[in-house]
C-alpha cells in the first residue's frame, strides 16, 4: 500500500541529452551568473568615483579567472593609459619629479635620453679640443699675460736702474744684486762690503713695494680671465648641446613634461660637463664608464609604467601578494658607510601604478590581513593619487629617503572575497559602501539550462585544450555534467565550483595517458573520480570495517524496539562521506520530558538540540490534546563521541521515540534521514546522496537482501544524484529508496503497520501505531497523576 512512496531508478539520477544541451550560447568568460555578470558590467561602465566592485562568492567557484577573463576582453576596447616616469629634481633632489608621457612612449624616451648621454660623452671633452676653442682660449690667456708682463717689465726697468736684477720663476719673482753686469748668488752677496749690502736691501724693499703697486689689480685680472674662460666654456657647451637636444625637443614638442625636463637637463649639463667632462690626459676606459654611469644616474628617466606598443587597451592587473610595498610601490636603498641612501632611480612601481588607467584585482582577505594596506588603499582611492612612502622612515631606521611627486590615480578596483568578509566590511567600515558601491554576487549554483550546459561544455573543452589534455568525448562531458550536478546536490543545478571539474579533467588525462587512451572518455572520468575517492577514503573505509566487525553496532536486518538507523555526513578535510548511526530511545513514567543525552553532555550543538525539542511539540500536538503530556524519555546517538549538529536526525529520533513508547518494533533494514516540524511534516536535509550511499555500502558489504531501504524527505528527490551502483541495485530490486512527506508515512514503512489518521472526533483507528501512542501516553499521565495524589495524601 506504500509502493507509491518508492522511487524508481530513473528518479535517482539525472538523465541528460548532450546534443540538445550543446546548442547553448557562447562562453563569454562567466559561466552562468547572470546577476553577477550584470553587476560587473555596470560597475565597469560606471566611471563616477566610488563605483569600485566587490566580487562576492565562495572560493573555488572560478570568481577570479572569470572576472579576469571578462575584464581582459572589455579592457582591450579601452584606451591605453598614460606612461609615467620619475626624473631628478635638480633644485631639490629629495623630491623627484613625475613626468607624464603618452602611452607606450616611456621606454622610447628613456632610450632617447640614454642616446643623448652617449652623444654628450662623444662630444665632450672633444668639443674643447677644437681649433676654434683653442684659439679663443689662447687669445684670452694672451691678453692676461700681456697685461701681467707689462707690469713686470715696469718693475724690471726700475730694478736695472738701481743695479738690481729681477728673476722670474713661474709665478714667483726674486731680486738679485748685479756686479759687472752679472747677478750674484747668495755666497757672493755675503762677500760684498756692508754698505753695498745695505744699499741692495734698501733697493729691494723699494722694488717690492713698487711691484705690489703695479700688480695691485692682478686678482681682478685673474677673475676676468676665469670669467672669460668660463663664458667660453659655457658658449662652447651650449653650441655643442644645441644640435643634440634639438632632435629630442622636436620629437617631444607636444609633451609638456618632457620639454620641461629637457630644459632642466640643458641647464644642469653645463655644470656637469664643466665638473666632470673637461679635457684630461690619457683618459682610461674605466673612467669613461664611471662618467657614463654617473650621467645615467643623474639624467636617465626612471620609467615607472609604460604600456607596450603591442598591448593595446587598458591594463588588467591581479596582485596575488598585496603587501604595502607591492601595492603602492617602494623606494630601494643602498648602504653607504652604515647609512641607507637612495635616489630617484631606485623608485619601484606598485600594482596601483601598473593598473593606473585600468583595472586592479585584489583578494579581499589578503588586503585586510596585511598591515596598513586597507587604510592606504582607501586613502589613495579617496584622494585620487598614488603616494610612494618609505616604510623605513616609520620604523625609525636612519635613512636618507625621498618624497616623490604624487601621480594621479584613475583605477577601478575589484575586490574578490567571501560573503563573510563583505558583510563584515559593510558592518564595521563606514567608508566601505562609499568606495565599493557595486556588488557582484556569485551564486554557488547555476541553473541547468541549454545555455548554461552549452557554456559548461565549452569551458571544459577549452580548458582541456589549454592544458594540453586529450580531447573530451560526449560521454565524458555528460559524466562531468552529472558530477557537477552532484556537487550542487540538485538535478536542476550545476555547481559553480567549476575548478573541481577542471581538476577531474587533468587527473583523467594523466590516468588515460597511463592506460594509453587516445581521448578522455567516460571510463577515464570514472577512473579519476574513483581514484580521488580512494585517496580520500581512509577514514570512511575504517568506519565501514568497524561496522562489519561489530565494533560499531549497526543492524541491517531484523526488528528492534526503540532502535533506528539514522544517517549522518562527515566532512573531513577535502572528503565528505555518509555514515549510518544507531539512534536509541527509552521511555518511562515521569515528568522530565524528552532528555537529549547529546545536549546534556554538551556534545549536541544548538540546531541538533532544537530538533530534539521539536519532538515534544509534535507529541503534544498529536497525542496529548485530552490529557497532560507527562513523559520521561532519553534519546541518544550511540557510539558518537564528537560534536553533533543539524536537525536531519529529528525524523529518525521521533520514530525511534514512538517505537519505544508503543513497544512497536522497527525494521532494522531501513535507515532514514529528514527534519520535521511540530506538525510532523518532513523537511529537506543536506548531504542526501552521501547518506544513502553510506548505508548502501554497508548493506552491500553484508549482502543485499532486497528488504533494505533508505527513507528520505520527498522534497529531497530533486537532490538525488546517486552513484551508478546504487541506481543499478534499485533497478534490480535489491535496494529501495522511499520518499515521505510526513511522519505517518515513515512510521508505516518502518513498522509495517498502519500509522493511523485522526478522525473528526480526534481519535485514531484502534490498533494503529498512533492509537497505541495515545493510549500509552494517557496511561503514563494517569500513573503520574496518581503518584502526585499519593504524595499529597502522605503529606
Amino acid at each position: 500500500m506504500l509502493d507509491h512512496l518508492k522511487l524508481p531508478a530513473a528518479a535517482l539520477k539525472l538523465t541528460i541529452d548532450l546534443p540538445a544541451a550543446d546548442a547553448g550560447s557562447r562562453y563569454n568568460g562567466i559561466l552562468g551568473q547572470n546577476r553577477a555578470q550584470s553587476a560587473l558590467a555596470f560597475g565597469i561602465a560606471m566611471k563616477a568615483p566610488g563605483y569600485n566592485i566587490f566580487v562576492m562568492g565562495d572560493p573555488g567557484t572560478g570568481r577570479l579567472s572569470m572576472v579576469s577573463h571578462y575584464l581582459t576582453g572589455y579592457a582591450e576596447q579601452q584606451e591605453s593609459p598614460l606612461s609615467y616616469a620619475y626624473v631628478e629634481n635638480f633644485e631639490n633632489p629629495r623630491e623627484p619629479v613625475a613626468v607624464e608621457l603618452p602611452s607606450g612612449e616611456g621606454h622610447s624616451f628613456a632610450k632617447d635620453v640614454e642616446k643623448l648621454i652617449d652623444n654628450v660623452l662623444a662630444t665632450f671633452p672633444a668639443a674643447f679640443e677644437s681649433p676654434s676653442y683653442q684659439q679663443k682660449k689662447t687669445a684670452i690667456e694672451r691678453r692676461f699675460n700681456q697685461r701681467y708682463n707689462a707690469a713686470i717689465d715696469l718693475v724690471d726697468s726700475k730694478a736695472r736702474a738701481m743695479g738690481v736684477a729681477l728673476y722670474r720663476d713661474n709665478d714667483s719673482i726674486t731680486f738679485l744684486p748685479i756686479r759687472n753686469n752679472k747677478a750674484l748668488d747668495e755666497e757672493q752677496f755675503t762677500l760684498l762690503p756692508e754698505a753695498e749690502r745695505d744699499a741692495f736691501q734698501q733697493h729691494t724693499g723699494e722694488l717690492e713695494e713698487y711691484l705690489g703697486d703695479v700688480l695691485l689689480e692682478l686678482p681682478q685680472w685673474r677673475r676676468t680671465l676665469a670669467e672669460e674662460i668660463r663664458q667660453l666654456d659655457s658658449d662652447t657647451i651650449k653650441l655643442a648641446l644645441e644640435p643634440l637636444l634639438a632632435e629630442l625637443t622636436d620629437k617631444y614638442q607636444n609633451v609638456d613634461d618632457v620639454i620641461t625636463y629637457l630644459a632642466e637637463i640643458e641647464k644642469n649639463l653645463s655644470n656637469t660637463i664643466s665638473d666632470f667632462l673637461m679635457p684630461s690626459r690619457n683618459p682610461e676606459n674605466r673612467e669613461i664608464i664611471a662618467k657614463r654611469q654617473m650621467l645615467i644616474e643623474q639624467y636617465l628617466p626612471n620609467i615607472l609604467v609604460d604600456c607596450k606598443h603591442d598591448a593595446a587597451g587598458a591594463p588588467v592587473i591581479y596582485e596575488p601578494h598585496p603587501i604595502y610595498q607591492n601595492l603602492f610601490g617602494r623606494i630601494e636603498y643602498v648602504s653607504d658607510q652604515g647609512t641607507l641612501i637612495t635616489n630617484y632611480r631606485r623608485i619601484c612601481p606598485g600594482s596601483l601604478h601598473r593598473a593606473n588607467g585600468g583595472y586592479l584585482i585584489l583578494d579581499a582577505e589578503k588586503v585586510l590581513t596585511y598591515p596598513f594596506v586597507w587604510e592606504g588603499l582607501k586613502r589613495a582611492l579617496k584622494a585620487g593619487k598614488i603616494e610612494i612612502e618609505s616604510p623605513y622612515s616609520e620604523l625609525g631606521i636612519n635613512t636618507i629617503t625621498l618624497k616623490p611627486e604624487v601621480i594621479p590615480l584613475n583605477v577601478k578596483v575589484i575586490l574578490v572575497g567571501t560573503r563573510d568578509i563583505y558583510y563584515l566590511l559593510e558592518e564595521l567600515d563606514s567608508e566601505f559602501n562609499e568606495m565599493f558601491r557595486v556588488l557582484a554576487d556569485f551564486d554557488d549554483h547555476i541553473k541547468r539550462t541549454p545555455d548554461s550546459i552549452g557554456q559548461f561544455v565549452e569551458v571544459m573543452k577549452q580548458q582541456a585544450r589549454d592544458a594540453g589534455a586529450k580531447p573530451l568525448t560526449d560521454q565524458a562531458l555528460i559524466r562531468l555534467i552529472e558530477h557537477s550536478c552532484r556537487l550542487a546536490e540538485n538535478q536542476q543545478r550545476l555547481s559553480a565550483h567549476v575548478n573541481n571539474c577542471l581538476e577531474i579533467i587533468a587527473e583523467a588525462n594523466l590516468l588515460g595517458s597511463q592506460t594509453g587512451a587516445s581521448e578522455i572518455g567516460k571510463a577515464e572520468i570514472e577512473l579519476a573520480l574513483a581514484a580521488r575517492e580512494q585517496r580520500n577514503g581512509r577514514i570512511a573505509e575504517a568506519i565501514l570495517e568497524e561496522m562489519l566487525d561489530g565494533t560499531i553496532l549497526i543492524d541491517t536486518d531484523g526488528e528492534a524496539i526503540g532502535k533506528v538507523n539514522g544517517l549522518t555526513v562527515m566532512d573531513i578535510g577535502g572528503s565528505s562521506f555518509g555514515a549510518p548511526a544507531r539512534i536509541t530511545a527509552t521511555v518511562h513514567p515521569g515528568s522530565r520530558g524528552i532528555v537529549d543525552i547529546e545536549r546534556e553532555v554538551e556534545l549536541g550543538q544548538p540546531i541538533h538540540s532544537k530538533g530534539v525539542m521539536i519532538l515534544t511539540g509534535y507529541l503534544g500536538h498529536c497525542y496529548a490534546q485530552q490529557f497532560p503530556l507527562a513523559i520521561s524519555a532519553s534519546i541518544a546517538m550511540e557510539q558518537s563521541y564528537g560534536h553533533i549538529d543539524g536537525d536531519s536526525a529529528s525524523l529518525a529520533e521521533l520514530c525511534c521515540l514512538i517505537s519505544a513508547l508503543t513497544r512497536t518494533p522497527i525494521n532494522q533494514g531501513f535507515a532514514m534521514t529528514g527534519s520535521i516540524n511540530q506538525y510532523g511534516e518532513v523537511q529537506a536535509i543536506g548531504g542526501v546522496n552521501e547518506k544513502i550511499e553510506g548505508f548502501f555500502e554497508l548493506c552491500a558489504a553484508r549482502g543485499l537482501t532486497g528488504r533494505q531501504a533508505v527513507i528520505i524527505p520527498t522534497s529531497n528527490k530533486r537532490n538525488l544524484m546517486l552513484k551508478r551502483e546504487v541506481v543499478d541495485a534499485v533497478e534490480r530490486g535489491e535496494f529501495a529508496i522511499y520518499a515521505v512527506s510526513n511522519v505517518d508515512e515513515a512510521l508505516s514503512l518502518l513498522t509495517g503497520q498502519e500509522a493511523g489518521t485522526m478522525n473528526a472526533e480526534g481519535q485514531y483507528p484502534e490498533g494503529s501505531v498512533n492509537f497505541k501512542a495515545v493510549a500509552r501516553l494517557k496511561e503514563i499521565s494517569e500513573m503520574t497523576s496518581d503518584e502526585d495524589k499519593e504524595t499529597e495524601t502522605g503529606a
